[in-house]
């Protein structure tokens, strides 16, 4: 009788050790926070927003860097590898990403690259016809890759950040909806605040003593931007063209230079000087600083204080 019972019990004890370790792989997975890399600040943001608790987001940056110029070390190349997704924009702003994920070693990572499939601002879109040319590199197929400057275009990235973690965590995929849905909501209120605060401005040229990172808001609002160094930050303007600018400034009673912060101001001081105008600072938000209190810094408070400037510098009402 205990013979022929045997095999039996054997299988029935088999199935219970396979059906608890099925168990406990599945609630581990449910329960271990997801591990997520992105390249840029607002991305980081964004990708948190949606995760909430069930995720631990990280910048692969390091505060201050240079994000075109930036080359990675074998311990970023470590994290990365130890990630499940990683969020970037892409080749136009990292040109480094396809190098770097192809030394990674992890068959199982998710990647998220932001700007494909969306409409990129090229030269020919950079603002309305003026008197003044950007620097020769404008002229050269270059597409703007600042598109979360476009709060329309980060709720597309966001829908992306749900779709690919809801893979990752299917069960977690109403959580993420909701929490999506909460931060689209932030995204579609300051959209409204920037549509109304520069819907009646004196002003609707931005000109800036920096590169052009603006493209975006100008695109959405309506105004245009004249950058002295174009897209590219190793780009410099020519003596004729800092003339043509100062020109162009005179003519059209323009009364503020925008510089960004975290570059030097000089060239937008030294223009000011020379045209009677002032100057204001704004942020494009992709880094984070060297020197500030990172723990109350978020990409809403900085988009805030940007439209705040860009008020005052082009005389809102």
């Amino acid at each position: 009788m205990k013979t022929k019972h045997f095999p039996i019990l054997f299988l029935s004890l088999v199935c219970i050790i396979v059906g608890v370790g099925i168990s406990s792989s599945i609630e581990r997975k449910q329960t271990t926070p997801i591990k997520i890399m992105t390249s840029i600040f607002p991305l980081k943001e964004f990708a948190h927003a949606v995760v909430g608790e069930w995720g631990d987001v990280e910048l692969l940056l390091p505060p201050g860097a240079e994000i075109h110029a930036w080359r990675p070390k074998p311990s970023d190349l470590v994290k990365l590898s130890s990630a499940e997704v990683f969020v970037y924009i892409g080749a136009e702003l990292e040109p480094w990403a396809d190098d770097i994920l192809r030394s990674v070693k992890n068959p199982n990572l998710r990647v998220i690259e932001a700007s494909r499939g969306l409409s990129l601002i090229g030269h020919e879109e950079e603002g309305e016809e003026h008197d003044y040319d950007y620097p020769d590199e404008h002229k050269h197929n270059i597409r703007d890759p600042h598109i979360w400057l476009d709060f329309i275009y980060d709720k597309k990235i966001i829908d992306r950040i749900v779709g690919v973690l809801s893979e990752v965590d299917p069960v977690r995929h109403p959580v993420f909806r909701k929490n999506a849905d909460i931060y689209k909501r932030k995204l579609d209120a300051l959209d409204e605040m920037y549509r109304k605060g520069l819907a009646q401005c004196d002003q609707k040229t931005i000109v800036l003593g920096g590169h052009a990172a603006f493209g975006y808001l100008a695109r959405r609002y309506n105004f245009s931007q004249i950058s002295l160094y174009g897209l590219s930050p190793d780009s410099r303007p020519t003596p004729r063209q800092l003339i043509d600018v100062v020109d162009f400034i005179k003519e059209r009673g323009i009364g503020t230079i925008f510089f960004e912060i975290e570059v030097s101001s000089e060239l937008a001081q030294v223009i000011a000087k020379e045209t009677g105008a002032e100057t204001r600072v704004l942020n494009p938000g992709a880094s984070l600083p060297k020197k500030q209190d990172l723990s109350r810094l978020t990409f809403l408070r900085i988009m805030e204080k940007n439209l705040e400037s860009l008020k005052n510098g082009l005389r809102c009402r």
